[in-house]
């Protein structure tokens, strides 16, 4: 298989060394999945522009789909990215334990939204009838599912990637899920 170093600064493009000053001075680091996506002239400057765009969701609930669609993928790279982030948007370790099993008994809007990107991720787009409605009856409305599929299609983007690439995970690493 393909060894994949992480691109440095120097050895990347114009715009891309911009991107990196940019995340260095926003995270104090260029995190190695994004230096990654580097090799490409335009896909950092892509998936960051997705990454960031505006959303009906809180960050909250960005951050449960990001947890259940890394767990059901298993990527370890965005699993530990995940609890960082997690923890940072308020979430004690033993929610986002049970966040990546795809359940939230601590908030039930949250529970509905974590069953249906569970259901969503597992069965490639086609989540049960039930999942669906009770997404809708936690509160969610179209805009919000619309926006909901966008953050699983991004997790999906850097789960793959980091799935092919194999580049060292420089988060701390998350406790794998069947040893919680």
């Amino acid at each position: 298989m393909q060894n994949f170093t992480v691109p440095t600064r120097e050895t990347v493009s114009e715009n891309n060394q911009t991107l990196f000053d940019n995340l260095q001075k926003g995270l104090g680091f260029v995190p190695n999945l994004y230096a990654t996506f580097a090799y490409s002239k335009n896909a950092l400057g892509t998936y960051m522009a997705l990454q960031n765009a505006k959303s009906s969701l809180r960050a909250k609930e960005r951050e449960v789909i990001n947890l259940v669609v890394s767990q059901v993928n298993e990527c370890r790279y965005c699993l530990a990215a995940h609890t960082t982030l997690g923890k940072m948007n308020g979430f004690s370790d033993e929610q986002i334990l049970e966040l990546r099993a795809g359940h939230a008994s601590f908030d039930p809007k949250l529970h509905a939204l974590a069953t249906f990107v569970k259901e969503t991720t597992e069965n490639h787009g086609r989540p049960s009838a039930a999942a669906v409605d009770a997404f809708f009856e936690a509160g969610y409305n179209n805009e919000n599912l619309i926006d909901t599929i966008m953050v699983i299609g991004d997790k999906i983007i850097s789960n793959y990637f980091h799935g092919i690439t194999q580049i060292p995970v420089d988060f701390p690493e998350a406790v794998a899920l069947e040893m919680a």
